[in-house]
């Protein structure tokens, strides 16, 4: 998967690094971003092999990886989500 939309529109996306964090990314730029029980409303753009996430005015930027994984930046809170299964 070279980028969040590869085979079309995103309909639902969900990614994440072994239940502490997962993000939920949908059609239109919308993301879900959850922590615990905690469950945020952000957005995200994708440029190239980019994603950048945006919550409440903060912003991370993930790379996507060849098998479709996003690594957020070195010693950031969130290193690598996967694709859920």
């Amino acid at each position: 998967m070279k980028s969040l939309a590869a085979t079309g529109p995103v309909i639902s996306v969900s990614l994440d690094n072994g239940g502490v964090v997962k993000v939920e990314f949908k059609s239109g730029g919308k993301a879900f971003v959850s922590t615990g029980p905690v469950t945020n409303t952000c957005t995200y753009a994708e440029s190239g092999k980019n994603v950048t996430l945006t919550c409440e005015g903060d912003k991370t930027v993930f790379t996507v990886d060849d098998d479709g994984a996003l690594s957020g930046p070195p010693g950031g809170f969130i290193a690598r989500l996967t694709k859920k299964k």
